[in-house]
């Protein structure tokens, strides 16, 4: 592909106190072997050194913007806002967040495998999670999915593709006909707008690690890790896109399924009450789950609560037996 023959691809990166490492991420973009790009920074107020760097960046870079909120946004108010700032002229748009970086070939690799693929919205690729290649499972040499098919399979238990933004590349009609990209009152709304995309389009995977992916330890991965945020989250979008891809009886069979993993899960925390860590915030977790559960018309069933962690301890005793 020429550089006459790329197509505009808006790279989006939403940066809070991210000093540390958005040098990184930026050399990543400007060591793309993809030249026809723009990078839009959007810095969520930060109040240690992020402007800084990013501004001496785009002073030497014209394909850099950047862009600062006057006041301190949610993270995923911050994430919409930065979606809403790509040129209306790009075909295609990539996240790349502050402490990730993308290798010299992603947006080369992710753009051809979807002109190639017309139907194509929502493109992945393998990547590497700190020291570990994550994002595997589909068969080489696929390359374009149904998404409602793959859909289908991800409820039925199969592989997750997707990882976080910084792990795919959307066609930019699908950023642009929405008026907020991502959904504020969830927090895996990241898995969420992938759900909603495939139902209307194909899937597309790049066999070849991409990007890199920190783990991260920000206030809202903290939370989410604490409180297992996933478990109702993951029902919530099972509820919602599952009767798309699935009929009554398996949908029915794989919400049971999560149910009962997310009671051995309540269970098995209620045995952790003991250790000070978790004493801590004791209340918020089960406020939270509570709540959570009421919302998705199941309610907290206080008793199967009690079973499930019964039946953790037995685990637990019969395998102290064992090593013994």
């Amino acid at each position: 592909m020429t550089q006459e023959e790329q197509p505009l691809v808006s790279v989006v990166t939403p940066v809070y106190n991210g000093e540390t490492y958005i040098s990184q991420a930026i050399n990543s973009v400007l060591a793309q072997d993809y030249q026809n790009w723009e990078l839009i920074i959007l810095d969520n107020n930060s109040d240690d050194g992020t402007l800084g760097i990013v501004q001496e960046f785009a002073k030497r870079e014209p394909r850099i913007q950047v862009h600062t909120n006057p006041e301190t946004l949610s993270q995923m108010d911050n994430w919409n806002r930065s979606m809403s700032l790509i040129s209306r002229d790009s075909k295609y748009c990539k996240v790349i967040h502050a402490d990730d970086w993308l290798f010299p070939g992603c947006l080369s690799e992710m753009v051809r495998l979807a002109m190639e693929n017309p139907s194509v919205a929502l493109v992945s690729a393998y990547r590497l999670e700190e020291e570990s290649v994550t994002l595997d499972g589909l068969p080489f040499p696929s390359t374009c999915v149904p998404g409602r098919e793959l859909l289908r399979q991800r409820f039925l238990g199969g592989a997750d593709y997707f990882g976080s933004p910084s792990s795919v590349m959307y066609r930019s009609d699908q950023v642009l006909g929405r008026k907020e990209f991502f959904n504020a009152a969830n927090l895996h709304a990241d898995t969420e707008i992938c759900y909603e995309i495939l139902l209307q389009n194909d899937f597309g995977f790049v066999h070849q690690v991409l990007t890199f992916t920190r783990r991260h330890n920000e206030t809202t991965s903290t939370y989410a890790k604490r409180m297992q945020t996933y478990m109702p989250s993951h029902l919530m979008m099972l509820k919602k896109y599952g009767p798309e891809v699935l009929d009554e009886q398996e949908l029915q069979q794989v919400i049971s399924e999560r149910l009962k993993n997310y009671y051995r899960f309540l269970g098995y925390w209620l045995l952790q009450c003991r250790r000070a860590e978790n004493r801590s915030y004791w209340s918020e977790f089960w406020a939270y789950h509570k709540k959570a559960l009421d919302e998705l018309g199941f309610g907290l069933n206080v008793s199967r609560v009690i079973t499930s962690s019964g039946f953790a301890f037995y685990k637990a005793l019969l395998s102290k037996l064992h090593l013994a």
